[in-house]
């Protein structure tokens, strides 16, 4: 199971409240986590944004990335 921006709404309430407990559906399913500090809350929800933001991003397969480089002597 992955992160939801449910998740991510009640991440973004606890750093509001300045509440370190919060109950996510993380990989493993519905689990309580208790942050040791703000900053822990707020690095795991920049972790958990990224992932909803990789999530929503259309791939591609398609597409090719390529790099030029020159070389002088």
């Amino acid at each position: 199971m992955a992160y939801t921006q449910s998740d991510l709404d009640t991440i973004d309430s606890a750093i509001a409240t300045g509440e370190l407990e919060v109950e996510i559906h993380g990989p493993n399913g519905l689990r309580k986590v208790r942050y040791r500090s703000i900053g822990e809350l707020k690095s795991a929800r920049e972790h958990i944004a990224s992932l909803l933001t990789r999530a929503s991003t259309p791939r591609n397969p398609g597409a090719w990335r390529v790099g030029f480089s020159t070389s002088r002597e």
